[in-house]
């Protein structure tokens, strides 16, 4: 029976042996699209695909920390992929118990920046796993910027973040119990946001949906067990972070007007014109704080002309009122970012900021912290 001419020249090279299901010759060369087929692993159905082969990148530091860059933790219908660095110490630690954890928020006007940039710090993921080589679980999260969505659908990023951390605990050997946000400018602000929030409906993230379609590229947006399990975390350092909304709005706004500029506050509140009551207050830490906060480090240097340093100031003072335990850290002669008037001026400072903030860390859900 003679083949068909059109399935000969309608699949072209794929080869008319595979095709009939019979061996090819010993002697033919396999084409490189044949090559290509016989490679491919197929699984069932598309959601039953798992992890491919970049999925599972990891890098060694040196301490014996490794890093597992790009970790989806969230994915929402329309949007990208929202990703976290993870940083896991060395496996000797595990004989100490589940590890305590630090999520690090990047700043940049909460329209740019990256989870692997931080003031004038040259490698920032190093640095991560310089702190996860002393034990801590690390991550370094992105979220939404404010053209994507605004506020508040940054914390919520954040706080689903905080959420899949707990639900793959025993995954990664951490201890839900000993978890605090870290985060600069931007950033800043979320951390402490997500430290004076906790179980705050208003900022949850979106319940979590699991699509059934097997034929379709989508995966479920949340681990299981994201619901149930909490926001919270123990603590917060935060660097030069925007505290008060409604203490800075038009300072801030009038500023970008005369500098020609975009005003990124209004864009990451969300406003169409004038920025009404709410707008301000949800997303300003000061107007969550209670008696139950947990600790928070606040940082800034005296000559910051990006955020004024009376945020820090009005926020501590707020916490302190309210009998939460709270310290605030000065550094002198510097602004934004720890940049100082000579390197040696900004090389002080970033180390000063890094040892303090390890200090608090350490002191608060360390292994030798007091319970």
């Amino acid at each position: 029976m003679k083949m068909p001419l059109v399935l000969k020249t309608g699949f072209a090279m794929l080869g008319l042996s595979m095709l009939l299901g019979s061996p090819a010759s010993a002697a033919a060369p396999a084409t490189p699209a044949e090559r290509v087929a016989d490679q491919a692993q197929i699984g069932d159905s598309v959601r039953a695909v798992g992890l491919d082969s970049l999925s599972d990148l990891s890098v060694k530091y040196p301490g014996g920390a490794t890093g597992y860059p790009d970790v989806v933790y969230q994915t929402l219908l329309g949007y990208r992929p929202m990703t976290l660095d993870l940083f896991l110490p060395p496996a000797s630690y595990n004989k100490k118990g589940p590890r305590p954890w630090i999520m690090y928020i990047h700043g940049g006007g909460w329209a740019f920046g990256g989870k692997r940039r931080s003031a004038a710090y040259l490698d920032w993921p190093k640095v991560l796993a310089s702190i996860a080589a002393q034990g801590f679980v690390v991550t370094s999260v992105s979220y939404r910027f404010s053209k994507e969505a605004s506020s508040p659908a940054a914390i919520q990023d954040v706080k689903a973040a905080i959420r899949w951390l707990r639900a793959n605990a025993a995954k990664y050997h951490l201890d839900p119990d000993r978890g605090m946000t870290w985060g600069q400018s931007a950033g800043g602000q979320l951390a402490a946001l997500a430290a004076v929030t906790c179980g705050v409906k208003a900022l949850d993230p979106p319940a979590r949906v699991d699509p059934n379609a097997p034929n379709v590229e989508v995966s479920a947006s949340a681990p299981k067990g994201a619901d149930e399990v909490s926001d919270c975390v123990q603590g917060a350092v935060a660097w030069f972070g925007e505290y008060d909304f409604a203490a800075s709005y038009k300072e801030r706004k009038a500023s970008a007007a005369n500098a020609g500029q975009p005003d990124m506050m209004s864009l990451f509140l969300g406003c169409h014109g004038q920025c009404t009551a709410e707008q301000l207050r949800r997303p300003s830490p000061i107007a969550y704080v209670d008696s139950k906060d947990p600790p928070i480090l606040l940082m800034h240097g005296t000559d910051d002309t990006t955020v004024n340093p009376a945020q820090s100031k009005a926020f501590e003072a707020a916490l302190q009122k309210a009998g939460v335990r709270t310290k605030l850290v000065m550094l002198p002669g510097v602004g934004h970012s720890w940049i100082g008037k000579t390197p040696e001026a900004t090389h002080h400072a970033s180390k000063a900021a890094l040892l303090q903030s390890m200090e608090f860390f350490e002191s608060i859900i360390g292994d030798d912290a007091k319970k």
